[in-house]
């Protein structure tokens, strides 16, 4: 029951986020894009940057910001993933960069340029 409650949370974490981003004037390309080796929450674009955003939620910061659970581990997958969108979307001629979005609470924290490749 906890794993279904965390996705469900995990939804509602990236509607938020989606909501927040459209309000930002970025338009949300994708969403839930599932790979071999993982998947980019949200994949949005911005003026000529693809933003690939991994998006975090938790009530509150006993355990720390949501943001410190994205490790050396996660960004080296999102930077491969990323990438290999960026090839077979044919999508050479634009910019490419990380951002996190954490959700604590009912608070929203846009980290833009999160990590770098």
């Amino acid at each position: 029951m906890k794993k279904i409650n965390n996705i469900v949370k995990g939804i509602s974490g990236e509607n938020k986020a989606i909501k927040y981003l459209k309000k930002k004037k970025y338009a949300v390309l994708e969403h839930n894009v599932d790979f071999k080796i993982g998947e980019v929450d949200i994949i949005a674009r911005r003026n000529d940057t693809i933003v690939f955003v991994e998006v975090k939620w938790r009530k509150d910061e006993s355990y720390g910001k949501p943001s410190e659970s994205v490790d050396y581990y996660k960004q080296k997958k999102y930077i491969s993933m990323a990438k290999m969108y960026m090839v077979k979307n044919r999508l050479s001629g634009f910019n490419f960069r990380f951002d996190i979005i954490e959700i604590i609470g009912n608070n929203i924290n846009h980290i833009e340029n999160a990590f770098e490749e």
